[in-house]
This record gives structure tokens, sequence and C-alpha cells, in this order.
């Protein structure tokens, strides 16, 4: 395995698109480090080979894709998860992103899609089905503006003025690359400002941060 390889572990309940998948991304040059067909035994596996990129099926026998996500970020918050699921249903994918994904794709993607989502996964970026991003913002906003919520804000931690401009692109839905392009920095740097800025938060992923910043009203400045 060469240092730039991503570990990768695939679960899907139907073994010829679990195989077809995982055959997908060992020809891309990733590495599939486990797969598994059923929600316990994807926690289980997922504890043990320790994958950057959790590519997660969002109905599965046993745990359902959702309970997964929340038991693997509980041992674990590192792991980047790619729900990747036959629903395009709006209540599912905020199910998903509540529980702590990264991205959702639904299984019409094609493989280059898949491919770029999971490159995109691991840098940290959220990757969604066109159309599904729009739907995740709103959701966001229209927690922030419950008042337990604002209630919640009260404290704020202090960020550098480069920290809180990280900060109010990712809450405008905008990549790690776009937002290094943006402000002419590397994307290792931009990197560098969100996990920095997570700790200060408290927080644990790019999900929690984005809602974070909403209830902020960062996405809404100029």
């Amino acid at each position: 395995m060469t240092v730039d390889q991503i570990r990768v572990m695939v679960v899907d309940d139907h073994p010829m698109w679990r195989d077809a998948v995982s055959r997908d991304l060992t020809e891309a040059g990733m590495a599939v480090v486990a797969t598994a067909g059923d929600g316990e035994e994807a926690v289980r596996r997922a504890r043990a080979s320790t994958p950057q990129v959790l590519v997660l099926d969002l109905n599965l026998p046993g745990l359902s894709g959702v309970e997964v996500c929340r038991q693997v970020l509980g041992y674990d918050p590192s792991v980047r998860i790619l729900m990747l699921s036959a629903s395009g249903e709006h209540a599912d994918v905020l199910e998903a992103v509540k529980s702590g994904a990264t991205g959702y794709l639904v299984k019409s993607a094609g493989r280059e899609e898949l491919l770029d989502a999971v490159r995109r996964t691991a840098l940290g970026d959220p990757v969604f089905t066109p159309g599904l991003a729009g739907l995740v913002l709103g959701e966001f906003r229209r927690l922030a503006a419950e008042p337990a919520a604002a209630a919640a804000s009260s404290a704020v931690p202090q960020l550098t003025a480069r920290e809180t401009e990280v900060l109010r692109l990712v809450a405008k839905g905008l990549s790690y690359r776009q937002i290094a392009d943006r402000l002419v920095l590397s994307h290792r740097t931009v990197q560098n400002h969100v996990q920095n800025t997570l700790g200060k938060l408290q927080l644990h992923n790019r999900v929690e941060l984005v809602r974070y910043a909403i209830e902020q009203g960062l996405d809404d400045e100029i």
C-alpha cells in the first residue's frame, strides 16, 4: 500500500453491488481495507480496519446505516462517511447528515462520480448528489432559527480573522478546494484552519461546523 492510497471500507447488503464498488475503488488506486453486509458486521469491521472513508448503504439488515454512522463516529470521529443509497428521499438525506455523514450519493451515480465523491470525502469536503446540498443547508438554517440553537450560541470562542473567513465560506457550502482558490491558499492550509476551528469549538466534523456557522449567521455575511 502506498502512502497516498485512501483507505476505504464498503458496506452494502447486496454482494454484487458491494463487490462492484470495491472493484472500482481498487482499480482507481484506493485500498479497500474491509467490506461488510450488515450493520453489526460494519461496526465491528470498521473498528478493526480503521478506514479513512466508509462508503455506507443506508438500508442494512440489523443496524441501519444511520445507526452504523453514529456508532462508528462515536469511537472514531475522524472517519469520513459517504452514504451511498438507492433513496433520494429528503427525510433519508437529512437523517443521514444529522447522524454525521459527510456526504450522500444516490446509487444512480456513475463510476467517475462515485470515485470523485470518495476522494473528496477523504479530504473532508461535503459531497451530495446534485440538488441535495441546498436541501441540507436549508435544514441547517431552519434548525439554527430555533430558540434552543440561539441560546446555545451565546458563548462564542475566539477565532482568528482567517479562521472566521474560512468558516464563513464553509457555511456557504464551498469545498476546501474552492475555499483555497477563493482565498489564494493551499488546500492543506484550509484543512489546517478547519481542524483548528473544530478544536476551538469542540466540534467533531464538518457537518457540525456548518450548523454552528449558520447559527452564528456567518452564511449571510458578504
